[in-house]
């Protein structure tokens, strides 16, 4: 069975949160409206409050990841660019921002996001209907680019395993892409691709940590996640459809390729790595230690238990395990 529709609000008149899986957008949620046993004071809320939107953007040629992030007393990006058939990273960044200034995510994926200090500027803003304009400058590393399109898209909601309270996240189906990136000395064409977005916006704990696994075309992709929101986004677009997914179950093998399905019996995968990037801050008082492994997935999903296999071949994506202490 289809998700139901998304609620605009997320947080209900009663002070408690309308937790599940939905397919649409809500608008930005007020934590500050909360009730026990959610509700949490106004520091509590100022440390533990974290948004972020990440966005990818894939073509045959390249693989283009970035994100925005806000922490509330600090906040960071980092952007990149991999060529496909090289099988390298060619163009990088990950700086660290001014609390207050250098970065800024809307409450809301509609918001957009932005982080901008000198020589490095990623600006994510809304279309004014269901998509995005992107921009990125960072010396030769440039992106001129906007996505968007039908599909549904996918709002969880729900409580957070890591000493925090609650969290929401927004992702988007494979988006139609257009546009161009400049990167390593060369000019590729995004006309055609796909694009897709995760946003977030939480009061998580201290520390955090998941394994997230992502890959959308225009027809087909899933996203499923095991860790701080255990399986409360985990979810399979089909023709169309947005749909429930189990628990994530995953290894690697001794030849680098995971086995990735879920404990519904709906997906059964293999990933096979092109290249990693790694991305490790060690600041005073927060850390991070991120990996993202980009390649293909090979295999079959399906809707529901009775329905029948629908093949998966060559589909880019990504897995990538976090930490933090934030």
């Amino acid at each position: 069975m289809s998700l139901p529709a998304a609620p605009l609000q997320i947080v209900g008149a009663d002070g408690l949160p309308l937790c599940g899986r939905y397919q649409g957008l809500a608008d930005a949620p007020d934590w500050a409206r909360l009730a026990p046993p959610f509700a949490r004071g106004a520091l509590w809320r100022r440390l533990h409050h974290k948004r972020w939107h990440f966005v990818s953007l894939v073509t045959d040629e390249l693989f283009v990841g970035l994100v925005v992030i806000d922490i509330g007393w600090s906040n960071s990006a980092f952007a990149y660019a991999f060529d496909r058939a090289q099988g390298n990273i060619v163009e990088s960044f990950s700086p660290v921002g001014l609390p207050g200034l250098t970065a800024e995510v809307g409450a809301s994926v509609a918001e957009g996001a932005r982080f901008v200090m000198p020589g490095r500027r990623i600006v994510i803003e809304s279309d004014g209907s269901d998509g995005h304009r992107l921009r990125l400058r960072a010396g030769n590393f440039r992106i001129d680019a906007e996505y968007g399109g039908a599909g549904p898209r996918l709002l969880a909601v729900g409580p957070v395993f890591d000493g925090g309270a609650l969290h929401a996240t927004q992702k988007s189906p494979g988006l139609l892409l257009r546009g161009t990136a400049d990167a390593g000395g060369r000019r590729f064409c995004l006309d055609g691709g796909i694009a897709s977005y995760d946003f977030s916006n939480g009061l998580l704990g201290r520390h955090t940590a998941w394994r997230w696994i992502s890959a959308q075309r225009r027809d087909l992709g899933f996203n499923v996640q095991r860790g701080y929101f255990g399986d409360a986004e985990n979810a399979l677009w089909l023709d169309g459809e947005l749909f429930p997914l189990g628990s994530l179950h995953s290894s690697v093998g001794a030849s680098g390729a995971w086995t990735i399905s879920t404990g519904d019996g709906l997906l059964d995968l293999r990933f096979t790595p092109e290249g990693m990037r790694r991305d490790d801050k060690q600041l005073v008082v927060a850390s991070s230690r991120l990996t993202q492994h980009l390649g293909r997935f090979d295999g079959w999903v399906k809707a529901h238990a009775g329905a029948p296999k629908q093949a998966v071949a060559g589909l880019a994506g990504l897995a990538e395990d976090y930490r933090a202490r934030w």
